[in-house]
């Protein structure tokens, strides 16, 4: 966060921490804000995507694409330690391209300064 008075710089490269609840299956907004996570990415930001409840579903799998294009833009995709343990999901089904974590990062991401929390 900025201080209160201090300048909005605008027009710089901003951090973004894009929570997903929902799986892929549940309908064209999550797959939709998965890409704009991609899109934000290759736009310049530094993007973190933190997959909680059933939206870890959505990193099941080597081959997924969502995942795939979100590791390609350089997105940190993150999965909730503890949402893939309820749903008996270890880090040997989880995509390469994620890692387990636990709300203390989320915490730490945003209490971050400029950091933009987005949940869906």
């Amino acid at each position: 966060m900025r201080p209160a008075g201090s300048p909005d710089t605008g027009g710089g490269a901003a951090s973004y921490f894009l929570i997903e609840s929902k799986g892929n299956w549940a309908g064209p907004n999550a797959g939709t804000f998965l890409l704009d996570a991609a899109a934000l990415a290759g736009a310049g930001h530094r993007v973190r995507v933190y997959l909680v409840e059933d939206g870890v579903l959505s990193a099941v799998g080597t081959e997924v694409p969502e995942i795939e294009r979100l590791a390609g833009a350089g997105v940190e995709i993150l999965v909730d330690d503890f949402s893939a343990a309820q749903r008996a999901l270890g880090a040997m089904t989880l995509s390469p391209h994620v890692r387990l974590a636990g709300m203390e990062t989320v915490a730490a991401a945003l209490a971050e300064d400029d950091c933009r929390g987005v949940w869906h």
